[in-house]
C-alpha cells in the first residue's frame, strides 16, 4: 500500500497462490480507495482476462468481506451482465469492458485505481489497456495539478497496478516507451505448498490415453485430493470425461459392486458343501486382494510404471477395476455454459474425488479449491494467424515453460501436491519456449487499430505497446480498414497512420469486428437492420450449430446403409447395442434434416442465412433450451447471440436516433429483396476477401468448372494467397454448382486451405461495392453499349456530366477483368472524373 500511495504505477509480481487477485482489492478498499469522503473517492477496478474469473473472484471477495451474495458493494461487470450500482466500491470486470469504457470516458473519472490482473497472459486487450492507462495516469495527474493551482475541482490522480504471476515483468517495468520512469516492482512470495514434479520417462504421442491412465492410477493409489487435468480443447475434454465417468462414475461403481455381490451369491449357491464361515473368509480374501492392491499407496514408482504400457487410445485401459470411491468428473472450457463452469468451485458430493478436465482457462485466471494432483499434457490448442495471407489454423503445440510452472502451481494451493507431466524432461528443455508469444503478435489487429483510432490515437505505430506489433501487420490492418472505408486512403497507402473517417467513427462505437460494424452502419435500408444485427451477432459468437463430428459414431453410417428405423421400431429392438446403434443413425438423419431446413433460407446462396434462420426460429420458439436440443444448436452460443442482439440494438438506437431499429424479439423471414441486400452487405464487409473460381483466373489452363455439379475438388483463388482454396464441406454451397465469385469469412488450414462461411457474389456488384479496390479503363464502345451510352449522354448534353462505358478490373496489381459497366463522369477542372 505504501508503494501504491507513493507511485502512480506499481508492478506487482506474485506467484500463483500469493493471494494478489482476491486481496489487493480489499487492501485498497481498507486504505480508503472508493470511499466518497477519502482523497481517492473513485471506484477500484480490477480487470480479468476472462468472464469466469471476474465472476468467481467477485463472489469470493464478497464472501471474504462477509457481504450478502447480492451486495453491490463488490460487483462484477462483464459483457451482457453487471451488478454495479452507485454504491459499488470494488468492481471486477473483463479487460475488454474497461477498454470500451475508455472510448467513452478516456480519463476514467469514476475510478481512483485500476488493477490489471493476469498481465503475464499478454492478451491484446490487456496490452492495449496497459498502454492507454500509462497515458491516462499521466494526464490525470497533470490535470489534477493544474486544477489545484487554479482552484478547480479535478479528479485525483489515477493509480495503476499491474499484476503478473510470472517473473517476466521487464516488458512493463523496463519499457521506456511505456513508462519514462521505471515503476517499482514488488515481488510477493507465494503462500505455496511444495509441489513435486514428475516427468514421464518417455513422451507418448497419444497423450489423452496417458492422461486417462494417470488419473486412474492416482485414484487407485494415492490419498484423497482433487485432480486437475489439462487438455487442449472441448472434444478432448468431453472424450476424457465420458471415459472417466463410464469407468469411475457413481453409477459405474454401484453397478460394479452389484456384479461383485451377484458373483458372491452365485458362489454360495454352487458351494453348498462349504461352511458359511469358509465362504465369508474366502470372499473377504478375494475382495481384499482386489480392493487393496495398490490402493492409497503413495508410491511414485508405481505411478510411473504405466509409462511402459503400449495400449492404443483407451483400449485395454480398464485397470483398477475395484476402486470403491467414485469420481466426480467435471469439464471446464470457454464454450461451456457459465452455470456449469461455476460447478468446479462447489464441493463434490460426499465420498467422491473431484476430477476437473480443463483447457488452459484453469491455468492462472481461476483457482479451483482442493486440487492436490495436476496431470499436465503439456499441450495447448492455439489459433495461429498468418498476417500475410490471412490464413488461420488451429494447431496443438507445446506450451511454454512459464505455463507449465503455472499448471504445476495449481496443485500446491491447499497442501503439498504433485504434478505429473506427460512428457519427458528432455522434451521440456529442448522444445518448450521460456514464455508464450504475446497475442498481439499472433492475431489480426484491425479491430484494435480501429478502436484506438476511435480514441483519436492516430499514430498507432507510436503507441506504447508492451510489445509493439510488426509494422507490416499494422500496415495490412490499416489497408483492410481503408478497403472498408473506415480510414482515409491517401495516407494509409503511403505510411502507417491513416486518419479515421466518419464511417470509421461510427464503426468504432460497436464492440464488433470492423467488418461486422460496417454491416451495421450500412444496413439501414429496406428494413434490413434487424436482420443485419442478427447476422453479425451470430458471426461474432461463431457457428451455433453442433458439429456433425460431435454426434459420434459417424463411421457406423455408410453411404449405402439401410434407411434408419422409426422410433417405434427402435423401441422393439431387444439387443441394447443394436438399439443404441439404430438410435444414433436416426439421430444423424434428424441432424441432416434440420440442417437442410435451415439452409433453405436464401436458396443456399449464403452460409450466413442458415445462421439467420436458426436465430429467427430460436426467438419464435421463446429462446428455449428445448429448441436448441431439437435443432442441434449450442445452448450457450444461442444465449450469447440473444444477449448480443439486445446490446447491439441498444447501441444502434443511441447512435442513430432516427432509425427504427429497436430489439425485435421475433423476426419474420426476410423477403427476396432483403436477402439480396443482405448478400450485398456481406460482400461490402468482406470486399477484400473475394475468392474467384480458378478457371476464370488461370486462362492458360484447360480447367473448366462451369458445368460441374458440386464444388468438391473445385479450386478457388484469392488475392495475396498463392495457393488453391476449397469450399469447406460444411458449406451450403458444397453440394451445388460452383459459383464464379464468393466472399469468405475465414480461411482455415488443415491438409487443404478451406473457405468457410461463404456467400455467393454477383460480380456486377464489385465495381460499386469495392470501388477502392477497382481500376477502370478509358471509355470504351461496344455496339449495344455505345447506343445506350450515347442516349444517356444526349440526355445530359450541355451539362458537366456524361455517361460512359468502362471496363473495371478488380483487385490489387493487374486484378481480374470484369464485364463492362456504365458509369458517370463529371467535368472537374477541365478533366472528366469518374463518379
Amino acid at each position: 500500500m505504501q508503494a501504491i500511495l507513493g507511485n502512480p504505477v506499481v508492478v506487482l509480481c506474485g506467484e500463483t497462490g500469493s493471494g494478489k487477485t482476491t486481496q489487493v482489492g480489499q487492501f485498497l478498499w481498507e486504505a480508503g480507495f472508493g470511499d466518497a469522503s477519502s482523497d481517492n473517492p473513485g471506484m477500484v477496478a480490477i480487470t480479468q482476462p476472462r468472464r469466469v474469473a471476474a465472476l468467481s473472484t467477485s463472489a469470493r471477495v464478497r464472501n471474504e468481506l462477509g457481504l450478502a451474495a447480492d451486495s453491490s458493494l463488490v460487483a462484477h461487470r462483464i459483457r451482457y451482465s453487471t451488478t454495479a450500482s452507485p454504491d459499488t466500491k470494488l468492481v471486477f470486470m473483463t479487460d475488454g469492458v474497461l477498454l470500451r469504457e475508455l472510448a467513452a470516458d478516456f480519463l476514467l473519472t469514476k475510478y481512483s485505481v485500476v488493477v490489471v490482473d493476469e498481465a503475464h497472459e499478454r492478451g491484446v486487450n490487456t496490452d492495449v489497456l496497459i498502454g492507454v492507462l500509462s497515458r491516462v495516469a499521466k494526464l490525470r495527474e497533470k490535470q489534477w495539478r493544474e486544477g489545484r493551482e487554479g482552484a478547480k475541482v479535478r479528479p485525483p490522480p489515477l493509480r495503476l497496478v499491474i499484476m503478473s504471476a510470472t517473473l517476466r515483468v521487464s516488458d512493463f517495468a523496463e519499457n521506456p516507451t511505456l513508462f519514462s520512469t521505471p515503476p517499482p516492482v514488488l515481488h510477493i512470495s507465494a503462500r505455496q505448498h511444495p509441489v513435486t514434479v514428475h516427468f514421464a520417462r518417455r513422451t507418448q504421442h497419444d497423450y489423452l490415453a496417458q492422461a486417462y491412465k494417470k488419473v486412474a492410477r492416482i485414484h487407485a493409489r494415492l490419498p484423497p485430493g482433487g485432480v486437475l487435468v489439462f487438455c487442449t480443447g472441448q472434444n478432448e475434454i468431453v472424450s476424457l470425461c465420458k471415459r472417466l465417468e463410464k469407468k469411475f462414475g457413481a453409477k459405474a461403481i454401484a453397478a460394479r459392486k452389484e456384479r461383485v455381490d451377484a458373483k458372491l451369491r452365485g458362489k454360495v449357491e454352487v458351494s453348498d458343501d462349504l461352511e458359511a464361515e469358509d465362504v465369508e473368509l474366502g470372499a473377504d480374501k478375494d475382495l481384499a486382494a482386489d480392493v487393496d492392491d495398490g490402493v492409497y499407496e503413495d508410491d511414485e514408482e508405481g505411478l510411473e510404471s504405466d509409462e511402459d504400457m503400449d495400449d492404443e487410445a483407451f483400449q485395454g485401459l480398464d485397470m483398477e477395476e475395484d476402486v470403491d470411491e467414485p469420481l466426480h468428473v467435471l469439464p471446464l472450457y470457454s464454450l461451456l455454459a457459465t452455470e456449469r463452469q461455476m460447478q468446479v468451485f462447489a464441493e463434490p458430493p460426499a465420498g467422491h474425488r473431484l476430477v476437473v478436465v480443463a483447457t488452459n482457462v484453469a491455468e492462472t485466471a481461476i483457482t479451483i479449491p482442493n486440487i492436490k494432483y495436476v496431470v499436465d499434457t503439456g499441450r495447448a490448442k492455439e489459433r495461429k494467424f498468418d498476417h500475410a495471407s490471412g490464413i488461420q489454423s488451429f494447431e496443438v503445440d507445446w506450451i511454454s515453460k512459464a505455463s507449465a510452472a503455472q499448471r504445476a502451481g495449481r496443485a500446491g494451493r491447499t497442501g503439498p501436491g504433485h504434478c505429473y507431466r506427460l512428457y519427458s524432461s528432455a522434451v521440456f528443455e529442448q522444445h518448450f519456449d521460456q514464455f508464450a508469444k504475446p497475442e498481439i503478435l499472433r492475431m489480426p489487429i484491425e479491430g484494435i487499430v480501429l478502436t484506438m483510432k476511435g480514441m483519436n490515437i492516430d499514430a498507432v505505430a507510436n503507441f506504447p505497446f508492451p510489445t509493439p506489433p510488426d509494422r507490416d501487420a499494422l500496415r495490412r490492418a490499416e489497408k483492410t480498414l481503408v478497403n472498408l472505408g473506415a480510414l482515409e486512403a491517401s495516407e494509409a497507402t503511403s505510411r502507417v497512420g491513416g486518419k479515421i473517417t466518419p464511417l470509421g467513427q461510427s464503426m468504432a462505437l460497436f464492440p464488433l469486428s470492423p467488418r461486422f460494424a460496417k454491416m451495421i452502419v450500412a444496413g439501414q435500408q429496406h428494413g434490413c437492420l434487424p436482420y443485419v444485427v442478427a447476422i453479425v451477432c451470430a458471426l461474432s459468437v461463431g457457428d451455433p450449430f453442433i458439429r456433425e463430428a460431435n454426434l459420434g459414431d459417424d463411421d457406423e453410417v455408410e453411404p449405402d446403409a439401410d434407411k434408419p428405423l422409426s422410433r417405434a421400431e427402435i423401441q422393439h429392438i431387444r439387443d441394447p447395442e443394436i438399439r443404441a446403434k439404430e438410435e444414433r443413425k436416426a439421430l444423424r438423419k434428424t441432424f441432416y434434416q434440420v440442417q437442410q431446413r435451415h439452409a433453405a433460407l436464401g436458396k443456399g446462396s449464403s452460409d450466413v442465412f442458415k445462421f439467420l434462420s436458426a436465430v429467427g426460429a430460436y426467438e419464435y420458439a421463446g429462446a428455449s433450451d428445448a429448441f436448441c436440443d431439437s435443432n442441434f444448436l449450442r445452448i450457450k452460443a444461442m444465449q450469447e447471440i440473444h444477449k448480443l442482439r439486445q446490446q447491439i440494438s441498444r447501441i444502434v438506437q443511441m447512435t442513430f436516433p432516427g432509425v427504427d431499429a429497436g430489439f425485435v424479439p421475433k423476426l419474420a423471414p426476410p423477403n427476396e429483396t432483403q436477402l439480396k441486400v443482405l448478400r450485398q452487405l456481406l460482400t461490402a464487409a468482406f470486399i477484400d476477401q473475394v475468392a474467384i473460381r480458378k478457371d476464370l483466373v488461370d486462362k492458360t489452363s484447360n480447367l473448366s468448372f462451369a458445368k460441374v455439379a458440386s464444388t468438391r475438388g473445385v479450386a478457388y483463388r484469392a488475392f495475396g494467397i498463392d495457393e488453391d482454396l476449397f469450399i469447406h464441406p460444411s458449406s451450403n454451397l458444397f453440394h451445388s454448382s460452383p459459383p464464379e465469385f464468393i466472399v469468405f469469412n475465414e480461411l482455415h488450414r488443415t491438409h487443404k486451405v478451406w473457405l468457410k462461411t461463404i456467400t455467393k457474389v454477383n460480380p456486377a456488384w464489385l465495381p460499386v461495392l469495392g470501388r477502392p479496390m477497382c481500376t477502370f479503363s478509358k471509355p470504351v464502345e461496344t455496339p449495344a453499349q455505345a447506343l445506350a451510352a450515347k442516349a444517356a449522354s444526349n440526355a445530359s448534353a450541355g451539362t458537366d456530366s456524361r455517361t460512359i462505358i468502362v471496363v473495371p478490373r478488380f483487385g490489387p496489381g493487374v486484378g481480374i477483368e470484369l464485364k463492362p459497366v456504365q458509369m458517370t463522369q463529371k467535368l472537374v477542372g477541365g478533366r472528366w472524373v469518374l463518379q
